[in-house]
């Protein structure tokens, strides 16, 4: 009777303990995600004040894209509009039984950025784009 008890209670503290290091990583991810989306944020700000009597050119783009932690993966300019599509990340811890891991949240985002009635760019909503890893 004491071996199966002590089986039972060996496998309950198991199943106790993923499903706090499955609900450790499923928070992580998710504030990898909200961190995803204050870069987001920040990359159309610097690209809107980067603006103000012209769209920026394809490197200058690029490197407000890289500093916040973004790739460029598109560019497209016009006179009155700009599109891009820009990859984001961002690393988290991924725990498991055999030790911890770092794991990479990743998006992609499109914008159009267009000249708005006052004469200051306005980004207008792109469908999110397929996202590979890399």
């Amino acid at each position: 009777m004491v071996p199966i008890v002590l089986v039972l209670l060996a496998a309950g503290t198991l199943m106790i303990m993923v499903h706090r290091q499955n609900s450790a990583n499923e928070r992580r991810g998710g504030e990898a995600l909200e961190q995803i989306a204050r870069l987001v944020e920040s990359y159309e700000d610097d690209v809107r004040n980067e603006a103000g009597n012209s769209y920026p050119n394809e490197a200058r783009t690029r490197a407000i894209a890289q500093q916040n932690y973004g790739i460029l993966v598109s560019y497209e300019a016009s006179d009155r509009s700009l599109t891009t599509t820009v990859k984001f990340f961002e690393t988290y811890e991924d725990t498991s039984f055999f030790g911890t891991s770092i794991s990479r949240a990743h998006r992609c985002y499109s914008f159009r950025f267009q000249e708005g009635v006052e004469g200051k760019p306005r980004r207008t909503m792109l469908p999110l784009q397929q996202c590979k890893p890399t």
